[in-house]
């Protein structure tokens, strides 16, 4: 018994400091070479804090570029899917009335134009990101609720969009409407 006793404990020993010890302090250090120092990336507004860079947030008011849905609700302390698939009747009811609202609410737009990310909800639910195409089929309704050319909202779209070297474009929502506001002066 005391020859399998003693090689436990020290593996367990061992494995208390590797995996308590060392590989939180590596997690900690390497935490402190990303954008916020692992507290996230904050982004202001006039001096207050109106978000983070990399958790979506809601925006459903005809002024503003609509998030992509959240199957959390927006929640950062509850990040998941809704875990139904696409042949679920309650999950397809769910798309169905997003692309019913968004087509009530973006007039001239065909359910065809509309792209997924707009009535589907992310892996995480907290996706901060759309495709370009997810912004610019918003551009007529932003438009016209702010009274701007669209040429001019379509711009902005344009220059609010990423490059991801690993992965296809992008524009963060938060970001986009923030430039929308300061475009217009609010």
């Amino acid at each position: 018994m005391k020859t399998q006793l003693l090689p436990a404990l020290r593996l367990t020993l061992v494995m208390l400091v590797l995996c308590c010890g060392l590989y939180p302090a590596l997690i900690t250090a390497a935490a402190q070479l990303a954008p916020g120092h692992g507290e996230g990336e904050q982004i202001s507004k006039n001096g207050r804090v109106v978000g983070f860079a990399n958790v979506g947030q809601k925006f459903d008011k005809p002024e503003y570029f609509n998030s992509r849905p959240s199957a959390v609700d927006y929640h950062a302390d509850a990040s998941a899917g809704s875990n139904k698939g696409p042949s679920n009747p309650e999950y397809l009811a769910a798309v169905k009335a997003r692309l019913d609202t968004f087509l009530l609410e973006n007039p001239g737009v065909r359910a065809a134009d509309v792209p997924a990310e707009l009535i589907t909800a992310s892996g995480s639910g907290l996706d901060p990101h759309l495709s370009p195409a997810g912004a610019l089929v918003q551009v007529p309704r932003v438009a016209r609720a702010r009274r701007l050319d669209a040429a001019r909202v379509t711009a902005l779209v344009r220059a609010q969009t990423e490059t991801n070297p690993l992965g296809p474009d992008r524009v963060n929502v938060l970001k986009l409407n923030l430039a929308l506001d300061a475009l217009v002066g609010n």
